[in-house]
């Protein structure tokens, strides 16, 4: 007997695609919640608690500053519409799958005015601050064309700009050794209380429609606090340690247990060449440490992200790291994650 493929729900009426274009659009959760619980009887949705197969969906960094072109990093790929476009087909894939998305995490990249990757931590051999888009490297900085700011040293290492100036060589290090990124210094973005660090309203209005329709808690995960270290992933800092061994962040088990005991993890969000590349890649790494099988449970929806490409004006890109993020969904796929489109139902995905 062949079996029939579920028919993916309707869009509420209360949905309007435009509104992923718009930084000012908040839905009314009051509102939301009367109309969720009239969705829910209509189409029968049950509690996600009680859900046989969990279904986990993972967005990551969907704030204002990266998905709209209003804010400070706007995520556009190399058509210009990239994040705005991601954002109206990840909404989309929400409603069209209420019943089968048990539980929703939403990350928030959470900045403060001086971190180890913003210009005003920095500064050049002259003390004229460094901007945005510069790549401090172990080599800049042993050589004094470059140095942390001494008056950051006073709240980040409680004075002692003789060790700052020793921590930040050692980072550096360990960014190269590792591979995965050089020091960069990005523009200022997603600042705690900044309106860019706000979800875009139409996915803080999909989440909570999802919440009240599945009584489910579609609860956040905060990242990028430290002063002292980059957090691209959700699930760990780039450097753990210092250079005399104190920690500088710890790896963010319980999410993890909590991914790895789903069925099913779906993945999207904003930058595929960044914060998506290396929360997938902390992922995988960690599957490969419990049980390479359980890479199978990973869908990357390939259609709900875009790369860091920054216009330079002239029809050419200050940065475009394009090529990053599509080495980094072959390296997931030959691993042996599933790269998906968002369009395709969810029953029909290979091993769903």
């Amino acid at each position: 007997m062949v079996k029939l493929a579920a028919k993916p729900l309707p869009l509420p009426a209360f949905f309007h695609p435009s509104s992923n274009n718009d930084w000012e659009y908040e839905s009314e959760h009051g509102k939301l919640s009367q109309e969720a619980d009239e969705w829910a009887k209509k189409h029968e949705l049950r509690p996600s608690s009680t859900d046989a197969k969990r279904v986990h969906l993972l967005l990551i960094d969907l704030q204002k500053d990266f998905v709209f072109k209003k804010g400070t990093l706007y995520v556009g790929g190399r058509s210009g519409k990239g994040a705005i476009e991601d954002n109206r087909r990840i909404a989309e894939f929400i409603y069209r799958n209420l019943d089968s998305i048990s539980d929703v995490t939403c990350t928030l990249d959470t900045h403060f005015p001086f971190q180890i990757f913003f210009p005003s931590f920095w500064q050049y051999r002259d003390g004229k601050p460094l901007c945005p888009y510069t790549v401090i490297t172990s080599a800049s900085i042993r050589s004094g064309d470059v140095h942390p700011n001494p008056a950051a040293s006073a709240f980040v290492c409680n004075g002692n700009y003789g060790w700052l100036l020793t921590y930040v060589q050692h980072y550096c290090e360990a960014l190269e050794k590792a591979g995965k990124y050089q020091l960069y210094l990005w523009p200022y973005h997603c600042m705690i209380g900044s309106g860019g660090h706000a979800l875009a309203g139409i996915i803080e209005e999909a989440r909570v429609f999802h919440a009240f329709c599945r009584r489910a808690p579609d609860l956040v995960e905060v990242k990028g606090g430290s002063y002292l270290t980059e957090n691209y992933s959700v699930l760990s800092p780039e450097v753990l340690l210092t250079h005399d061994g104190r920690p500088v962040g710890q790896r963010n088990v319980q999410f993890i247990e909590k991914l790895l005991k789903s069925d099913a993890v779906v993945v999207a969000g904003q930058a595929a060449s960044h914060c998506v590349k290396s929360s997938i890649e902390d992922l995988l790494s960690s599957i490969n440490q419990q049980d390479p099988k359980l890479v199978k449970k990973v869908y990357i929806l390939k259609d709900c992200m875009s790369a860091v490409a920054i216009p330079d004006g002239k029809g050419g890109f200050v940065a475009d790291f394009t090529p990053q993020a599509e080495e980094a969904l072959k390296k997931f796929e030959d691993a042996g994650m599933h790269v998906v489109e968002s369009s395709v139902p969810m029953d029909q995905w290979e091993g769903f």
